[in-house]
């Protein structure tokens, strides 16, 4: 594209220009295209993550209730007086 004798008389542009001598000939040195490699990374992270269980209990007091007969007894004494008359009646 440009000339060798161009090319090496810029101070700025494509590559580092040398001075030149009159009885020298220096080569520049040419920079090619920049070649982008691309890297893929993957970071993995560990995200913690709360996961609140409850648990409520309910407690049911059951009560079976029972009957039992519980006999007792009573008894009354009673005095029967048959009286007949008095000793006076006998004579």
């Amino acid at each position: 594209m440009f000339g060798r004798k161009s090319c090496c008389n810029r101070q700025m542009g494509f590559g580092f220009g040398n001075q030149m001598n009159a009885n020298t000939m220096s080569e520049c040195q040419v920079v090619e295209p920049t070649i982008t490699k691309c890297v893929e990374e993957e970071c993995i992270h560990e995200v913690p993550h709360v996961c609140p269980i409850h648990t409520h209990v309910i407690k049911r007091d059951i009560y079976n209730h029972t009957y039992t007969p519980q006999y007792s007894c009573s008894q009354e004494n009673q005095v029967v007086n048959n009286d007949c008359g008095s000793c006076s009646n006998f004579m």
